[in-house]
């Protein structure tokens, strides 16, 4: 025999889906937000324009706090929402399922991204690292000393006439 809820119950199992879903919600706009991120800061990889890369760099660091943030809160609601989801009407449930589905193609699309920018700076940087090895060896100073830093004669003794 299933027992039936009473109204406070009711409600509060209600007010933690809702909650749920908010903050499953929140978490998936803050992945589209993280992976726009990641496909501009591609662009800026390609065209190597630093000061933007270190940007885009600063805002995924910002976004990143903000999705560990979200989910210390999502653990412990999700641990609550398993506890009450036979109670649940199925179709709240099936818009958390696909929340969560969502959710877990986002995260693929973000990892995905963010492997292709990692390497994209991996060849930029072994690029930039030929061409400053390039440079040095075209250096028509390369291997001769300063002639500042000659070693000559110097007087060590200083005679004054009166």
């Amino acid at each position: 025999m299933a027992k039936e809820l009473t109204k406070e119950e009711l409600d509060e199992r209600v007010a933690i889906l809702k909650r749920f879903r908010k903050l499953l919600e929140q978490q998936r706009n803050k992945f589209q937000e993280y992976l726009m991120v990641l496909e501009s800061q591609e662009g800026k990889i390609e065209i190597e324009d630093g000061d933007s890369i270190a940007a885009h760099a600063q805002l995924e660091n910002q976004i990143v706090e903000n999705l560990a943030s979200l989910q210390k809160v999502i653990v412990p609601m999700q641990g609550m929402y398993n506890a009450i989801m036979p109670g649940v009407p199925v179709s709240e449930n099936a818009t958390v399922e696909k929340l969560q589905f969502d959710l877990a193609t986002l995260q693929k699309q973000v990892l995905a991204q963010n492997e292709r920018n990692r390497n994209l700076l991996q060849a930029q940087m072994s690029k930039i690292k030929n061409q400053i090895g390039a440079l040095n060896l075209h250096n028509p100073y390369r291997g001769r000393s300063s002639v500042y830093a000659e070693k000559t004669a110097v007087g060590s003794v200083v005679e004054f006439n009166a």
